[in-house]
């Protein structure tokens, strides 16, 4: 098997098999309905939403609620890491509106547009900032999502494993650890791993543009150690201080961030 970075425009199909993988999608759908040009199929590791764009403050359902100036101001709170004050911040924003109302209406819009852009056959998996329940109502026939299971993909096991770890953000999708230990433990030995966050080593974990290290789990790492997988995919840090590493003899990746590259990564056997 080997990977590499590809435009997602004139990959061609190779006898073999082609899979593209994306991570941490965050609205760009245009580059998404191209993710599978010339692959035998497409991996998703979650992150559609686009709740707060760090890098444009302008794009994202918060700026489309709240005004750019708001969207600049949270950003500058939480990258300072003053979170308690961030959210007191947004809370104040969201005084007299119905909170949850209005971000499940502005995801619904986003996943309808972006489910719909999903090639045939896709194999998904949910993000941190994603909504699992509402996934059943936009998934396609062609699209399998799984999170803590496998499927065989061109003769080869893929196992999924989708969400986040609990933080102070309080994203969506969030778990505590011991449940996510259990989702790993329950892929058993694959070749390929494929989670939305990164196993927890500092130079996968660290974001240079926010200045912060992002949750990884220990229990992928452990997985990654005791199972041997050909390859280790992943997203979530979208700046990371290193964006491919082994482990052993495993290939750890980082696939993301799909919204800014609108590039997919290659993988080939």
């Amino acid at each position: 098997m080997r990977g590499s970075g590809v435009d997602g425009r004139s990959a061609t199909v190779k006898s073999g098999t082609r899979i593209h993988v994306v991570s941490d999608v965050h609205g760009n759908t245009e580059a998404l309905a191209r993710a599978g040009d010339g692959a035998d199929a497409l991996i998703c590791l979650g992150d559609l939403v686009l709740f707060l764009d760090y890098a444009d403050h302008s794009r994202g359902i918060f700026p489309d609620l709240f005004g750019v100036q708001n969207a600049d101001r949270l950003v500058e709170l939480r990258t300072a890491r003053r979170f308690e004050e961030a959210r007191a911040f947004g809370r104040a924003l969201w005084t007299g509106m119905d909170r949850n109302a209005a971000i499940i209406a502005a995801v619904r819009k986003q996943y309808a547009e972006m489910f719909a852009a999903l090639p045939t056959p896709t194999y998904a998996t949910y993000g941190n900032v994603d909504i699992p329940g509402l996934w059943p109502e936009y998934t396609a026939p062609g699209t399998t999502v799984l999170d803590g299971e496998r499927v065989e993909i061109g003769g080869r096991v893929f196992g999924f494993v989708g969400g986040g770890l609990k933080t102070p953000m309080n994203t969506p999708y969030e778990i505590g650890d011991e449940e996510y230990a259990a989702k790993v433990e329950a892929l058993g030995p694959v070749d390929v791993l494929c989670s939305h966050i990164p196993p927890d080593v500092p130079e996968l974990t660290y974001d240079t543009v926010a200045r912060r290290f992002e949750r990884g789990s220990r229990a992928l790492l452990d997985a990654i150690r005791r199972t041997r997988p050909r390859y280790a995919l992943f997203g979530h840090v979208h700046q990371p201080l290193v964006r491919r590493m082994r482990i052993g003899v495993t290939e750890c990746v980082n696939v993301g961030h799909f919204a800014s590259t609108g590039r997919p990564w290659a993988l080939e056997w």
